[in-house]
């Protein structure tokens, strides 16, 4: 276990320490910096054409859905962006009925693993990127 009396104090440190991301759509839609980053984010969505708006039936099962944020910081400290997602609550969906197949596009570790190493072995340079609305 990491005795945290003993670590170093940077601004890194204190900006996680000390910040809280939005607990909800209500305390976010307060913060000016937050709601210019969901209407960015919805504005994309509909530029992509990533989703519809349909009428609802009475026979359908509606999924609820939840907005989740959170702040990416610089290594020093500042803000880099602000970030969320809005998220789909399937917990009252049921398999079978309400979908058939579930899919995640996130990388796993080993092949991610033998990437970095062929980087090692032959001088190559990596790079990391952050796609946004990757849908």
């Amino acid at each position: 276990m990491v005795n945290l009396a003993y670590l170093t104090i940077n601004p890194l440190h204190i900006a996680l320490l000390s910040a809280s991301d939005p607990r909800g759509f209500i305390s976010a839609t307060k913060d000016s910096q937050w709601m210019a980053a969901m209407c960015e984010e919805i504005d994309a969505l509909k530029h992509s054409n990533t989703w519809t708006l349909v009428p609802c039936l009475n026979s359908s099962n509606i999924v609820g859905s939840k907005w989740v944020f959170y702040i990416k910081y610089n290594s020093d400290g500042t803000i880099q962006l602000y970030k969320f997602c809005l998220v789909a609550r399937g917990l009252t969906e049921i398999p079978g009925l309400n979908y058939l197949h579930t899919f995640s596009s996130v990388v796993k570790v080993a092949p991610a693993r033998i990437v970095i190493s062929f980087a090692l072995l032959n001088g190559w340079k990596l790079h990391q990127l952050d796609v946004k609305n990757a849908f």
